[in-house]
């Protein structure tokens, strides 16, 4: 195994319970081979652990072991095996989750979503892209899958000098697989759709949404960034007709046929712009009782925060003025680089020039399916806040 060797700084946020060796910290990269597990060395020479080295991105090391295993299928298949485990123990009254959340699972660079038996699979990194084959093994023997998907489209793969592609690796992938969750049937375009097929981790918070709207009755509730339907149809349920917008005609498709599906009338599917709808909804004076704002991540890195800060508090302020007294307002942000304080806080200076008072009912975050470490806060990135205009 080659050897990498890292600062004095390096070594001591590794020692703080974080995964990540930025290139700057690398003082000696000795033979490194893109991809390859290396053993890495404290500024002492003091073996650390093993990490998957790249030699293209700011993260140049990720950490898989404090000790220096080999890193082949046998460890592969332990590491899933524990990922299944645990959401056997934590996903219910669903067949679709997400199996490994990357580094919350001790396997930096992977991620992989089980639909009803299909698993749709993102090798993020160098290293898990080599290591293709064995991750495979690994899965193939955990889990005895129908399908085995490919979703290498991400724009994290570029930072890695690594082609985007998808395909499927193992077995018949039909165009469409039906899933269950939280009661529904959904269809997940694993191949085609966003991210890995379906936002699986508000799937949690689907659930919250439907709580709120059994104990509101909304006569009219509204859902921004629908996608494929997982608010509006889960809304459906307790309001009495739920609009649903989103600029995806795809998307769009999607949730019409899992409305029907479910044989779900109640939901109206528009292509829209969230912003530009919001401003004529004001305009006509139109008023709602429950309005869901999902969109995707305004802030892609620390450099658009102050613009994706700006974003949010346009929506949210929007949104609040279209709400009825007593109305709810459910708002997200995906952006890990937005926390959640900076959400309350543009949310809050929302409110005010909204002038609307607004209490907090829930702060949540990513299904449990997502887990999140303490002492990685890149794990943390979803958040969901669930207001009420007094």
């Amino acid at each position: 195994m080659n050897s990498v060797r890292i600062s004095r700084r390096a070594a001591q946020r590794f020692a703080g319970g974080h995964p990540w060796i930025f290139s700057s910290d690398i003082t000696d990269r000795g033979a490194a081979q893109p991809g390859e597990s290396v053993l890495v060395l404290d500024h002492s020479a003091k073996p650390l652990g093993v990490a998957h080295y790249s030699s293209t991105s700011q993260i140049t090391l990720r950490f898989l072991h404090n000790k220096p295993v080999p890193v082949d299928a046998d460890f592969y298949r332990h590491r899933i095996a524990a990922a299944f485990h645990l959401r056997q123990q934590i996903v219910h009254r669903s067949n679709a989750y997400r199996l490994v959340h990357s580094e919350a699972d001790l396997l930096p660079g992977l991620i992989v979503d089980s639909y009803a038996g299909h698993l749709s699979v993102q090798f993020l990194t160098q290293g898990m892209d080599r290591d293709t084959p064995a991750i495979v093994e690994a899965l193939n023997a955990t889990l005895q899958p129908i399908s085995i998907t490919a979703r290498n489209d991400s724009a994290t793969r570029r930072l890695e000098n690594l082609p985007s592609e998808k395909k499927t690796l193992i077995g018949e992938l039909p165009d469409l697989v039906p899933i269950q969750m939280n009661g529904l049937t959904f269809y997940a375009d694993i191949f085609g759709g966003q991210k890995t097929g379906v936002f699986l981790d508000q799937r949690e918070n689907y659930q919250a949404a439907a709580r709120l709207a059994e104990a509101f009755h909304p006569k009219l509730a509204l859902d921004c960034f629908t996608s494929t339907g997982g608010f509006a149809l889960r809304l459906a349920g307790h309001a009495e007709t739920v609009e649903a917008i989103d600029a995806s005609p795809a998307a769009l498709g999607t949730a019409q046929r899992n409305a029907a599906a479910n044989s779900i009338r109640n939901v109206s599917f528009k292509e829209a712009d969230a912003f530009d709808a919001l401003a004529r909804f004001s305009t006509s004076r139109r008023r709602f009782d429950l309005i869901v704002l999902d969109p995707p991540a305004f802030a892609k890195s620390k450099q658009n925060v102050r613009a994706a800060l700006r974003g949010y508090r346009e929506i949210n302020q929007r949104a609040l003025q279209l709400l009825s007294p007593g109305g709810i307002l459910i708002t997200c942000s995906c952006s890990h680089h937005v926390s959640e304080a900076d959400l309350l806080g543009v949310v809050a200076e929302a409110s005010l020039a909204a002038n609307r008072t607004v209490r907090v009912l829930e702060r949540r975050t990513q299904s449990s399916d997502h887990p999140i470490l303490l002492t990685v806060p890149e794990t943390l990135y979803l958040k969901c806040l669930l207001l009420q205009v007094l």
